[in-house]
């Protein structure tokens, strides 16, 4: 399943693994917006094989905190929440997404 989820990770320049009720996750997509880009959201609840996802994206951030949101960018994972959140208040996050060619300007 992680196969799946990195290829889907693949297909944008950022791509976030979400649940629709999850308010994190909300806040994520948010900050994408806001910042001019346009993201590919992936609401797991909705997707036939999420919990597998789900399961998968949880490996893959190291088990110790929820699986979502989940960050891609440029196909590599950035992380949750408090990564991503760290990296934008520390200027981070908009070098990176340029890079990844998701922000033009």
């Amino acid at each position: 399943m992680a196969d799946r989820v990195m290829k889907l990770a693949s297909e944008r320049a950022v791509v976030v693994f979400t649940l629709s009720s999850c308010s994190m996750c909300h806040t994520m997509t948010q900050l994408m917006a806001d910042l001019g880009v346009n993201a590919m959201v992936h609401e797991l609840d909705r997707e036939p094989r999420g919990k597998e996802m789900e399961a998968a994206l949880l490996k893959m951030l190291g088990g110790g905190g929820p699986a979502v949101p989940a960050l891609f960018v440029g196909g590599r994972l950035v992380g949750g929440t408090k990564r991503v959140m760290s990296l934008h208040l520390a200027g981070e996050l908009v070098p990176m997404l340029k890079n990844a060619g998701a922000l033009w300007l």
